[in-house]
């Protein structure tokens, strides 16, 4: 009997050894494609039928009736001749900044070289040129654009060559040609008057942009034809290099997995936009003093003429500071979101970290990025193959061998000797590396380093990965746009372009100062608030998806044309008479106010497009799956409203 139990005590424990490195070597074997799992991870709600596409709440996801009649339309309509090669001469530029400035800069080079009737030399992008290092198949321009298609495009506008002509070039090394600076508002006229000239003379001029443009926004009238020109740039020459839409796309299809929509949100939590209107208070410990350094820093340059120490909630209060994440989950989830709506959180810089989303995904379990949809192969790839970089001093600290110590020992004196002081807390890697680690050991920044250097370019790469996946998001809702900075920002970009190319797709274009009033006046009941703010909640956002146009036409289009290129580059279906029956308040009018017709063979062929798509649409299983989702999410609703202080539970 007994040597049966040791016999079967061994069993066990030879099976418990085997299970544990079979265990150990599954835990090994995965641990790359464990960013790649992440994209299976998503966990449907009862609400949807997996696979049906049916199943979508059209309240939440469906199209904007009111917008359906705009249609993009950039072509000249006026008299438009095509580009002289005997012409002024050479337009260079050198393009600094990030994913925003550098975009909104293009567009206004090739408007400038229009106006100057200049040939363009292709930009050269200094954040993908100045790192050392990266892929030997890119560089500059086509790091991240598609740089034929960009000739090729605007062949009937400007003509645009890859580089001078061998003599120009080698005179452009000595500095022979002159160079400007405009600001990001320059007239047509500075221009006509200041570069013209010199430009006859030299034959080659030079421009630097670092402020993201060098053209203002809002032209005259005359010159509406070099406004279309720059959405003939912006929405159909800057395409993104293959490699990058390819894998955008991806994105968007495993996102789409088993018929469901997403919803594409962008933080726009970025240290510099931050520092310009005072939000250091909404942080905490270190972010709170890097945001106070860099508005130290733009008081210094001139950008900024305020003090340095502002009230950050009074700001907030006044729509000048950003929508956190937890108070976007909030309003979301008051809109009717259920629990396991997928959304896409965008955008290469998310200042705080993941900890300010914490709240955001425990309201939206399914909240993911760039980085849990593709493997680390898969954006490897699109970064391409690098030259290693010098190794980091912090990599390895130096370790002394047992035959150093013992000699140290038998060097060290006479013995007995008093014990050596307490050793200082040691600084680990994470404390050092990043660019934050110098707050708390000196009061300047320093000079970026090479990683750093390198990690701005691959920047540059993330954002264009996510404007492709914002761009066909269901709905895209933004953190911060419009923020009066004169600075481009990627969310005005994106709506500008989901505004060009499909209008009345889902965009919510919120009053920050009006959601702010709303957040403040329930601020100790977010999460059970009454029944009363959940209705003003509701209205003002679904108002937004029209009525915010005019708050985009009044502020935003004055920093940024692409961000509200109508009624320029688009024209609409509807009649002066449908307009005037359906439109409902003055809104609506003045949107379609000054709008051209469509041409006649873009009407019929918008036509046999809406034909089809209803063939192929179940008119009736929508109308089901709508009643079903209504009345689940309708009954949630009735008892929050029957009781005030029942509890909107984010973990629901």
């Amino acid at each position: 009997m007994i040597s049966n139990m040791k016999w079967a005590a061994l069993g066990v424990l030879v099976l418990s050894c085997f299970s544990l490195m079979v265990h150990l070597f599954l835990a090994k074997s995965s641990a790359n494609l464990v960013q790649y799992h992440a994209i299976t991870a998503f966990t449907d709600d009862l609400g949807y039928a997996a696979g049906s596409k049916g199943s979508v709440n059209k309240k939440l996801w469906g199209k904007v009736q009111a917008l359906e009649g705009l249609h993009p339309y950039a072509n000249p309509r006026s008299a438009f001749p095509d580009p002289n090669k005997q012409n002024n001469g050479f337009i260079y530029a050198k393009i600094f900044g990030g994913f925003e400035k550098i975009r909104t800069s293009i567009c206004d080079l090739v408007a400038v070289a229009r106006l100057l009737n200049a040939t363009l030399i292709v930009p050269e992008i200094q954040e993908s040129i100045r790192s050392t290092g990266i892929s030997f198949q890119f560089k500059s321009f086509s790091y991240m654009y598609n740089e034929q298609q960009f000739i090729s495009a605007l062949a009937n506008d400007v003509i645009i060559l890859k580089q001078l002509p061998p003599n120009l070039s080698e005179a452009r090394k000595q500095k022979k040609f002159p160079t400007f600076r405009p600001q990001h508002s320059a007239p047509p006229e500075f221009y006509m008057t200041n570069v013209l000239s010199k430009l006859k003379e030299s034959k080659v001029v030079g421009l630097i942009l670092t402020d993201g443009g060098c053209l203002e926004s809002i032209l005259p009238q005359r010159l509406v034809e070099v406004q279309r020109l720059r959405c003939r740039v912006a929405f159909h020459a800057l395409q993104f290099r293959s490699e990058i839409i390819t894998l955008g796309r991806l994105m968007v299809e495993r996102l789409r997995a088993s018929g469901q929509p997403y919803l594409a949100y962008h933080p726009g939590l970025r240290r510099d936009t931050l520092a310009y209107h005072g939000c250091a208070e909404l942080f905490q410990d270190i972010h709170s003093e890097l945001i106070q350094y860099r508005r130290k820093q733009l008081i210094k340059q001139g950008i900024i003429s305020e003090e340095l120490d502002v009230d950050s909630f009074a700001r907030k209060g006044n729509g000048s500071c950003p929508l956190m994440p937890e108070e976007v989950g909030i309003l979301l989830r008051t809109m009717g979101y259920p629990p396991r709506t997928r959304i896409f959180l965008a955008g290469s810089e998310t200042f705080g970290g993941q900890r300010v989303v914490i709240p955001l995904r425990a309201m939206f379990p399914n909240v993911v990025d760039r980085t849990s949809l593709c493997s680390r192969e898969e954006l490897a790839n699109l970064v391409g193959p690098e030259v290693p970089l010098p190794p980091d001093p912090l990599e390895s600290l130096p370790v002394k061998s047992v035959k150093q110590q013992k000699e140290e020992w038998d060097k060290a004196g006479p013995r007995p000797r008093p014990l050596p002081p307490p050793p200082d807390r040691p600084i680990y890697r994470h404390e050092k590396e990043g660019w934050y680690g110098w707050v708390g050991e000196n009061d300047t920044e320093p000079n970026p380093s090479p990683s750093h250097i390198r990690e701005q370019a691959h920047r540059l790469l993330w954002d264009a990965l996510d404007y492709v996946v914002s761009l066909e998001a269901d709905a895209f809702f933004p953190g911060f746009d419009n923020d009066g900075s004169n600075w481009p920002d990627f969310s005005s970009l994106v709506m500008g372009h989901r505004l060009y190319e499909m209008a009345s797709s889902r965009t919510f274009r919120p009053d920050r100062k009006h959601l702010a009033e709303l957040l403040n006046s329930t601020s100790d009941r977010r999460y059970y608030p009454p029944h009363n703010w959940t209705l003003a909640v509701k209205d003002h956002l679904n108002k937004s998806l029209v009525e915010g146009l005019n708050l985009q036409n009044r502020v935003s289009k004055q920093t940024s044309f692409l961000s509200h290129p109508i009624p320029e580059c688009s024209c609409t279906t509807f009649k002066t008479a449908d307009i005037q029956r359906n439109g409902k308040d003055k809104s609506l009018q003045s949107l379609y106010e000054g709008q051209d017709e469509c041409p006649k063979w873009m009407k019929e062929s918008l036509i046999k497009t809406n034909v089809q798509e209803t063939d192929t649409e179940s008119q009736d299983d929508e109308m089901d799956s709508e009643g079903q989702l209504d009345n689940a999410y309708n009954q949630t609703n009735e008892n929050t409203s029957s009781e005030a202080d029942e509890e909107m539970d984010p973990d629901d």
